[in-house]
């Protein structure tokens, strides 16, 4: 006890200095958790993808449509319960400035296979029986104020034109992780239409979603319906929902790699910072240290002061860290809503905020610890400032 006093009673001798080394390891721990909660919330989708859905696409490529008439013979593969199917339609609203994902979907079956989509029963029966309806999350009705019945225009960039959709239904999402910045329309208004615009464009699809009675046979089923398909001219790939979500996660892998060496380097920042500190006050006590050793203190209880200093100042400023990382999580959630469905601070980031306060700490002290352990008492006393 008598120890602990100590370390904390030389540690705040100079508070001055002192406390802007622990706000300092305190910001320095805040950035790193915000920075890995970020890179976590990258792979949200991925951690939340059902084991029990599958998707197909071109083989070459997601760009590249496959035939309406694909579904009655994927139907026809044991282990698929159900199917479903559309097209990435991405439009674009008012100007380029307002893009968020919009698509076209088979509604009824697409609706079953995502459960997810809380829609109150009255509006769902609204959107089934308007051909030109459409849904949208609750956040993106916010966003842009549209209420029910609202006409909702989009640009059209892979299917060209002016596209009107009547809003008929606003979704929820089962929980916080639930994406509800999208829209959703009839695939048969689109497939109508490009029949009457671009025949050659019509019946065709860009994706199967499939589900399956069990999550066992997800493997099998997905290489059954690839050999069904092989050598046909659109050929298919069918892979996980989670796989396929990878694939495009790995399109921004660059991004993702540059916010953790972001992270790594605030750390080793911080690093140098509280060496620094720690060098000062080792450097300013070596008479102090040397009077220890006159008086029967041994070096290793000399070198645990110093160590136990550093450790004092670091781990302060990374629990007032960790703690500030819930209210910070909790405002980006909060502000930046309709970029963040959910920004939530996982128990393995406060264990990574609290060791990187520990690694501070540690670095830190090395040199001033074997600087102080080591020194010579004569040459410690002979030392003025």
């Amino acid at each position: 006890m008598f120890f602990l006093k100590l370390l904390f009673r030389n540690a705040f001798r100079h508070k001055l200095r002192t406390t802007l080394t622990v706000v300092g390891v305190a910001i320095a721990i805040l950035a790193f958790g915000l920075l890995r909660t970020l890179v976590g919330l990258w792979y949200l989708g991925v951690e939340r993808s059902s084991a029990t859905r599958l998707v197909t696409r071109n083989a070459i490529s997601l760009v590249f449509t496959l035939p309406i008439s694909y579904k009655d013979r994927i139907l026809q593969i044991r282990g698929v319960k159900s199917i479903s199917y559309g097209n990435w339609f991405g439009g674009i609203y008012a100007d380029e400035k307002h893009f968020f994902a919009n698509y076209a979907v088979e509604p009824r079956s697409y609706l079953e296979l995502y459960p997810e989509f809380v829609l109150p029963p009255d509006q769902k029966a609204a959107f089934l029986r308007d051909r030109k309806g459409c849904i949208v999350g609750a956040k993106l009705a916010e966003l842009h104020k549209w209420k029910l019945g609202d006409i909702i225009t989009l640009k059209g960039t892979i299917f060209p034109g002016q596209w009107e959709f009547v809003l008929r239904a606003i979704y929820k999402g089962a929980d916080k992780s639930t994406e509800e910045r999208a829209l959703m329309f009839h695939w048969d208004y689109l497939n109508e239409t490009m029949k009457k615009t671009v025949p050659r464009r019509a019946d065709q699809v860009g994706f199967y979603m499939i589900g399956v009675t069990n999550k066992d046979l997800a493997p099998e089923v997905a290489v059954e319906i690839d050999r069904t398909f092989k050598n046909s001219l659109a050929e298919t790939m069918t892979e996980t929902e989670r796989a396929f979500q990878l694939g495009f996660i790995s399109m921004t892998e660059a991004i993702l790699i540059a916010i953790q060496i972001v992270s790594y380097v605030v750390i080793v920042i911080i690093m140098v910072v509280a060496a620094n500190t720690m060098a000062m006050t080792a450097r300013e006590r070596i008479s102090e240290y040397a009077t220890f050793k006159t008086i029967g203190f041994g070096k290793w209880h000399i070198g645990g002061i110093v160590f136990g200093e550093s450790l004092v100042i670091a781990m302060t400023g990374g629990i007032i860290g960790a703690l500030l990382t819930f209210p910070a999580a909790r405002w980006f959630e909060v502000e930046l809503s309709q970029y963040f469905p959910v920004f939530s601070v996982s128990p393995v980031t406060i264990y990574l905020d609290l060791l990187a306060a520990m690694g501070i700490g540690v670095v830190a002290a090395v040199f001033p610890t074997w600087r102080s352990a080591t020194i010579r008492i004569v040459e410690g006393l002979r030392r003025i400032g």
